[in-house]
């Protein structure tokens, strides 16, 4: 039985292969073309001219609409402040209850400044307010350090109980436990003192929850490198976490220092004597004996705002560093 297979091959030589006729793609190639944006004159197919869109590059209009709402933001956060320092250097022999006051002063005076410093002790009360937050940036930087390294690098019993706790303790508001942090400083023999005013504030929750997620970021095959080479924790933390973790430190103590100079309700609480009164506390006599002189006032919020403003000067680079932080950079 014999099998037999037709196939066909195409043919390559010969008259056949010569008389095939060749594809004609010259329209084919021309339409094509036509339709293709012509990248010369930024035109497309149809004749329209196109967009051109370049990434990261803004319009003349959308840095019109940022600049517009920046200044806006300025205004509202930034003229408050201004305005409070062009009163304090007005003098007295200018209106500050017109109608329509001026914004720069006629006659700019350092006078109400060296009134300040004669109707209170406000260098005292300054030192009062700097030895306070000199205690909470102090123990915030050290408790919250340890804290958050604990409860990121460690492993030990009911971490994320005590974790839970430290979110807990942001929803409740500060007034709902000064009654408590009173007669606990009371009863520790703290009450118109110093160190009874910084107690409470040298360690904050908040604090603890950045240095944990700041500790976090770091990669655990460090630790684990680490432990490797017989390091113990200590060790880990002080090679290894905290190089990587100084900018929130930074944060942290600029944090600490403002809420510790801004406090006024619970120094109000606990101290009595006046010769034991922080800054924010002692510049309300300003207000009581000088009510009717704003200018006073002006000056001696200033002289509240002028160690803020230094702490953060100094301290600034570390601040960014420090809201930009996130793992390890190698």
């Amino acid at each position: 039985m014999t099998n037999t297979t037709n196939t066909t091959e195409p043919v390559i030589g010969g008259a056949a292969g010569a008389a095939a006729p060749a594809p004609d793609v010259t329209g084919a190639t021309d339409a094509h073309r036509a339709s293709r944006p012509n990248a010369r004159d930024g035109r497309d197919g149809d004749g329209r001219r196109r967009r051109r869109v370049v990434w990261g590059v803004m319009s003349t209009r959308e840095k019109v609409v940022r600049y517009v709402l920046l200044v806006v933001v300025l205004f509202i956060t930034i003229g408050p402040f201004l305005w409070q320092f062009s009163t304090s250097l007005k003098g007295a022999g200018e209106d500050i209850y017109t109608a329509n006051p001026s914004f720069i002063p006629s006659e700019p005076t350092i006078e109400n400044y060296l009134k300040v410093a004669a109707a209170i002790p406000v260098w005292r009360y300054i030192g009062n307010s700097l030895l306070v937050a000199a205690i909470d940036v102090f123990g915030n930087i050290v408790f919250a350090t340890l804290a958050g390294f604990a409860l990121a690098r460690l492993q030990w019993r009911f971490r994320k109980v005590v974790l839970g706790l430290f979110l807990a303790t942001l929803v409740l508001p500060g007034e709902a436990t000064i009654i408590s942090q009173f007669v606990t400083v009371k009863d520790l023999g703290l009450a118109d003192n110093l160190v009874g005013v910084a107690l409470p504030g040298m360690i904050a929750a908040l604090n603890v929850l950045l240095m944990f997620n700041a500790f976090r970021q770091i990669p655990e095959e460090i630790d684990q490198a680490a432990v490797m080479d017989g390091a113990n924790a200590m060790q880990r933390l002080r090679y290894i976490s905290l190089p990587a973790v100084q900018g929130t430190i930074a944060v942290i103590a600029i944090f600490s220092f403002i809420g510790a100079w801004d406090d006024f309700l619970w120094p109000l609480i606990v101290l009595q004597s006046p010769e034991n009164l922080t800054l924010t506390v002692g510049l309300q006599y300003l207000q009581g004996t000088f009510a009717t002189d704003q200018r006073m006032i002006s000056a001696g919020t200033m002289i509240a705002f002028i160690p803020i403003a230094v702490i953060f000067a100094v301290l600034q680079r570390f601040f960014f560093k420090g809201v930009e932080e996130g793992g390890v950079k190698g």
